[in-house]
């Protein structure tokens, strides 16, 4: 894992990879099967992994959470970031601090909260949860509701966060007046896309955004990182195309369930077996599970044909 001081430019280095968790069928962490994973990304050139939602980590047990960050660290590359979830809640976020403090992790991210807070309450909470880590956060924003934006600006300018996940689904991504706002007060080098690839390109191109965080490119870590690629350097035609090429199992996860399908996905395509999903959620329904092999299997022959053409 990589341990050294976090640095602003990892963020437009690297998509971010947010993979699944997988577990054994009696619910304790697999470490070879999220080696396995952690492995396929790293192939792909991925070199920021991101643990939060679609690793269920809002399920995952305080007492359980060392034991996650040890796995993790001895998984990942040496060139490898981690950067694993706390919280929503504070109590619970206050004890992973706790245990983050003991470690080499040189961020954690903020998992959204829905209700009971106030954004002097979110101020507040955050400072101390920095005191207690003894490390920057990365919050995660799905909410206009959850902070304010000068709040937030406060907050970057403090050094109390070092980057913003954002994720306020819009209808249309070029329209939205709250990120436009949080720009004149945040820089666009601390903010990540945080939908996975359907607006990513929106977000990138017509917003600054440093980059973007990635489910599918789990599955197709070539694509994803050469997606970044042709992006940042203006090659609108292939940006098209691989961007198309996510677009099938994204739909799937978009109308299903973002974490459910991406769990299920992976363990379809046979790059690594995640077991069963930590309750309280569940496996996806069986009537969609063909379709969701059907897509994870054409994604990962992509990949493998976009890595093997890169080779020769």
């Amino acid at each position: 894992m990589n341990e050294s001081p976090f640095d602003d430019r990892e963020l437009a280095a690297s998509v971010m990879a947010v993979p699944p968790l997988a577990r054994r069928a009696d619910l304790a962490l697999d470490a070879d099967q999220n080696a396995a994973l952690i492995r396929h990304i790293e192939a792909g050139g991925v070199r920021t992994l991101l643990y939060g939602g679609n690793a269920n980590l809002y399920h995952t047990a305080v007492s359980e959470y060392r034991d996650l960050l040890d796995l993790l660290a001895d998984a990942a590359g040496a060139d490898t970031r981690v950067i694993p979830a706390i919280g929503p809640d504070y109590g619970k976020m206050l004890d992973q601090a706790r245990i983050l403090a003991q470690t080499r992790y040189r961020t954690a991210m903020v998992l959204p909260l829905a209700g009971f807070t106030t954004s002097e309450g979110v101020e507040a909470g955050l400072t101390r949860i920095v005191d207690a880590a003894g490390i920057p956060l990365t919050l995660y924003i799905k909410s206009e509701d959850y902070v304010e934006v000068e709040t937030l600006a406060r907050l970057v300018e403090r050094g109390t966060l070092l980057a913003v996940k954002y994720a306020i689904v819009r209808q249309n991504p070029a329209d939205d007046p709250y990120l436009r706002r949080l720009l004149q007060h945040v820089p666009a080098a601390k903010i990540v896309s945080g939908m996975g690839e359907r607006p990513a390109l929106v977000h990138v191109r017509e917003f600054g955004l440093a980059a973007w965080t990635t489910g599918s490119g789990c599955i197709a870590p070539h694509m994803v990182t050469a997606l970044l690629h042709a992006v940042k350097t203006g090659d609108n035609d292939a940006a098209q195309r691989l961007y198309d090429a996510f677009l099938p199992l994204e739909t799937l996860r978009d109308d299903i369930s973002l974490i459910r399908v991406l769990h299920d996905a992976v363990t379809f395509s046979k790059i690594a077996d995640m077991g069963p999903i930590l309750p309280l959620l569940s496996s996806t329904p069986p009537e969609h599970h063909a379709k969701i092999a059907g897509a994870a299997h054409a994604l990962l022959a992509l990949e493998r044909e976009h890595a093997r053409v890169r080779t020769h």
